[in-house]
């Protein structure tokens, strides 16, 4: 999909994780993202993995397990609606997955084994998707969106990340 979406496909909300996307296919996107946050991560050494850069932040663990967390969530939406479900889908509050989690217990190299693992099934699910099924809009968090803006959320809510990562996390 070349086309951005338009914004009366999302909640203004997401415009700070679509805005950041750039042009170009979003599947080549998340390709591309793949590759350069499967470098990143795994450029940094397992005893940086529990840093947290502020009291009460999450660690460099946790922030990757949510933009995995995140990414799951989102592609779910997007498969239900680019097959044309019209149930409404619920929202979900990342504090309380974050407190559901157990990213502590993880190695940094199985939390970007687990990252890797779902970009591929979010990619292998986008190659598969006709035109039309792009375009269909659905509800999610009492709110319309297309499935082309739910993959743009997936790249711009991982480029917001690890924007964060690299300025507050990999600071020396």
């Amino acid at each position: 999909m070349l086309q951005r979406p338009l914004k009366e496909e999302y909640m203004p909300y997401y415009e700070q994780y679509i805005g950041l996307v750039g042009e170009g296919s979003v599947t080549e996107i998340l390709e591309k993202q793949l590759a350069s946050t499967t470098e990143l991560l795994s450029d940094i050494p397992e005893a940086r993995a529990d840093y947290r850069y502020a009291e009460g932040k999450w660690s460099l663990k946790e922030v990757v397990g949510h933009i995995t967390d995140n990414e799951r969530v989102m592609s779910y939406r997007l498969l239900r609606i680019a097959r044309g479900d019209k149930t409404p889908l619920a929202g979900y509050d990342q504090d309380e997955f974050m407190s559901g989690a157990s990213f502590q217990d993880w190695t940094f190299s199985q939390i970007i084994e687990d990252y890797i693992s779902v970009r591929r099934a979010t990619l292998t699910l986008l190659r598969g998707l006709s035109e039309a099924a792009w375009l269909r809009l659905g509800v999610a968090n009492e709110a319309d969106i297309s499935a082309r803006a739910l993959a743009y959320i997936i790249a711009g809510h991982e480029i917001h990340h690890l924007n964060i990562i690299q300025d507050k996390y990999l600071v020396k």
